[in-house]
């Protein structure tokens, strides 16, 4: 979804051409999988980070194009709202000091990025949902002028045949209904990739949805929206309503989502995904492409429209031979860049050391109850409960400490990560739990404190991000 179009509108015959190309190439996708004739590389590491501008008033501020225009960095792009970007990181091993060269290199981009936005009278932020947001922000005026983000509000929508729908139960109920796709604006987060050998992709897409629950949990930092505190990472009801369309049984209710936690684990290969998206969901952008099949331009655009929480990817080495990677969506954006490695090194850890289980033993969970703790954990947050290997019903911040902190840390060590990043970044999330204090946590707390002081949580927030202390550490 990243790259933008050329067209802005489409006809049947569009949409029929796009099709075929896209069956042609999940199934020379397939027979690549079975030849195994994709990258063999170790494991690889990378970030993306979208974010918000905002003006002094701690207000959005959309002005991303000029923003981006100004700044000039290949690393920045643009997202579906003017006041939101996009940061990447370039891909490290994950071996040796990879993780604190990636920190290293976040910080600098991030940096640079917030000076710059300074120079422009604004600032920078990164947080699950702004706290200041108004429902009249998320309007097509402040849509980024870009041809894919009009088309897929128009097939959105078309597809629905009305209204998208807003209905959340957490701490307080918010039920509204809203006319564009703009909601999924609301909703900025810190994603993870990871490159794999193809002998290990599917075990490890399975692990991590086994580790999305805990994820989700340690990195809530989106407890308000609209007003409303909601669940502590609300991003994840939003963003699944915000996009509410389904598969081909039924496009706007259909038993498969266009944003989801996923519909199984996948039993034999990671093609499964790509063939799920080919014969359930309907296309949304049909920019047809001269290209080779051997590019997966049109499985790639077609895969991007397709969000699950944890979403394989196609991509190519420097040598021009495919791989595959697992985003993982899971994770909000913020409160700092060092929480964000160390939410990194967590889940790279965990996820490493329950699919090298799930390789020796099996899967020991179902992947109803993977769901359902997925679930539970973003409503709860550290608050919560899930379901764990043995059936017991286990409490999320004890789980961590006791098994999933010795999980990480066996995980990195076997992965090759270097002693010191490894101490250095689970230290982070220890301390987190120690204190109980994620970003959503500090948040509700402080408007415990200061109730509905939403401009002033939203400043003080913002200060002790560019303080870069982790959030386990942050006062009220």
């Amino acid at each position: 979804m990243g790259q933008e179009i050329a067209l802005a509108h489409f006809d049947d015959g569009d949409f029929s051409l796009f099709h075929h190309k896209l069956g042609q190439e999940t199934q020379l996708l397939e027979r690549l999988l079975k030849q195994r004739a994709c990258s063999k590389r170790e494991p690889v590491a990378g970030f993306e980070i979208e974010a918000w501008l905002v003006d002094k008033r701690m207000r959005p501020a959309p002005i991303n194009s000029h923003f981006l225009a100004t700044l000039n960095d290949p690393l920045a792009s643009a997202e579906l709202a003017k006041f939101n970007i996009e940061l990447n990181s370039h891909p490290v091993p994950l071996s040796g000091n990879g993780l604190s060269l990636a920190h290293q290199t976040l910080q600098t981009t991030w940096e640079k990025a917030r000076r710059h936005a300074e120079s422009m009278a604004s600032d920078l932020i990164m947080i699950g949902i702004l706290p200041t947001l108004l429902q009249r922000d998320l309007c097509l005026q402040n849509m980024s002028d870009l041809n894919r983000y009009r088309v897929l509000n128009e097939q959105i929508l078309h597809s629905r045949g009305q209204p998208i729908h807003i209905d959340i139960k957490g701490t307080e109920h918010l039920k509204f209904d809203h006319h564009d796709v703009m909601l999924e604006a609301a909703t900025t987060s810190f994603q993870i990739h990871i490159q794999l050998p193809l002998k290990i992709a599917h075990h490890f897409y399975n692990a991590s949805l086994i580790a999305s629950a805990p994820m989700v949990a340690l990195c809530a930092n989106a407890p308000f929206f609209l007003g409303k505190e909601l669940w502590h990472e609300s991003r994840i009801p939003i963003f699944e309503q915000a996009i509410e369309t389904g598969g081909y049984r039924s496009a706007a209710h259909g038993p498969l989502r266009r944003v989801s936690f996923g519909s199984d684990y996948t039993r034999h290969s990671i093609i499964e995904c790509f063939q799920e998206n080919f014969e359930h969901f309907p296309v949304l952008l049909p920019v047809t492409q001269d290209t080779a099949p051997e590019a997966f331009a049109h499985l790639r655009l077609h895969n991007g429209t397709v969000w699950r929480w944890n979403r394989p990817l196609i991509g190519f080495d420097d040598d021009g031979t495919p791989h595959i990677r697992v985003e993982h969506r899971t994770p909000a954006a913020g409160p700092t860049i060092i929480d964000a490695i160390a939410n990194a090194a967590f889940y790279y850890g965990l996820a490493w050391n329950l699919c090298t289980e799930i390789m020796a033993k099996g899967l020991s969970i179902s992947f109803a109850q993977a769901k359902d703790n997925f679930y539970q954990s973003a409503r709860f947050g550290l608050d919560g409960n899930i379901i764990w290997f043995n059936g017991t019903k286990q409490n999320l911040p004890a789980l961590c400490v006791n098994e999933l902190l010795p999980r990480a840390a066996a995980g990195l060590a076997a992965l090759g990560v270097n002693g010191a990043d490894c101490r250095q970044y689970l230290d982070i999330i220890r301390q987190r739990l120690a204190n109980k204090q994620n970003g959503s946590q500090w948040q509700r707390q402080y408007m415990q404190n200061h109730h509905h002081q939403f401009t002033a949580m939203t400043r003080h927030y913002l200060n002790y991000q560019k303080n870069g202390r982790p959030v386990g550490e942050w006062g009220a």
